[in-house]
């Protein structure tokens, strides 16, 4: 699986900006993958996750091209914001993390203030078109850095006007991926990224194990 294919389950371009690395439980030699680990493969992920449009991506890529630096630096941008995140969630959205690290928690959200001061110094109030309110802020006037931009932006959205008691994590400790996802089920019940993966998965495996204790009971008492 590739980014092209990567589900979108977070409910939210910030989470599913964070679930673009894969967050199981590390198994020696094991290293996570990153589906967003090159200027490419993070303009794809922003176009599917539609924090941009096909037009501004098109924008986007003739801008990386003409400078490849301002790629590069693109995507740290981007990848920093996405680990930022993540950390400022583990500490606020009771997602039975532990320990805690208040430290690297508080340094995240600096990391995400100043990106956010940068992207608005890149962006300009307009009037709003469709009359909702009087303004509408325009983010990320500058194509180099479109993409990070609108990725702070949504951050900020959902630390700001996100239910944080609805943030779940896929629990790794029953086999689930680690990913973070909006439980907005009515009854808040929802536990895993998807039944179809996962929890199917994890059920699978469940029913294997039950057999398997089965058959070796019965193989010891024959």
């Amino acid at each position: 699986m590739d980014v092209s294919e990567l589900p979108l389950v977070g409910g939210h371009p910030a989470l599913d900006l964070v679930n673009t690395l894969e967050r199981g439980v590390p198994a020696p030699g094991w290293k996570p993958r990153d589906y967003v680990s090159t200027p490419a493969t993070l303009l794809l992920w922003a176009r599917r996750a539609e924090l941009i449009t096909e037009a501004e991506a098109t924008t986007v890529a003739e801008a990386w091209e003409r400078d490849p630096d301002a790629a590069h630096a693109a995507l740290a941008a981007g990848q920093d914001i996405r680990e930022s995140l993540h950390l400022i969630l583990l500490a606020t959205a009771a997602l039975d993390v532990a320990p805690i690290d208040v430290a690297a928690s508080s340094a995240a959200l600096d990391r995400l203030h100043c990106r956010w001061l940068a992207a608005a110094g890149r962006s300009r109030l307009t009037p709003d078109p469709r009359g909702a309110s009087a303004l509408r802020l325009v983010v990320g006037l500058v194509p180099a850095s479109l993409v990070p931009d609108r990725a702070v932006d949504a951050a900020l959205d959902l630390l700001r006007t996100a239910d944080i008691g609805r943030v779940r994590r896929c629990p790794t400790e029953s086999g689930g991926c680690g990913w973070i996802f909006l439980d907005r089920s009515r009854n808040a019940s929802r536990r895993w990224c998807r039944m179809a993966d996962c929890g199917t998965e994890v059920k699978a495996r469940r029913l294997t194990e039950r057999r398997r204790a089965a058959r070796q009971a019965t193989s010891a008492e024959s």
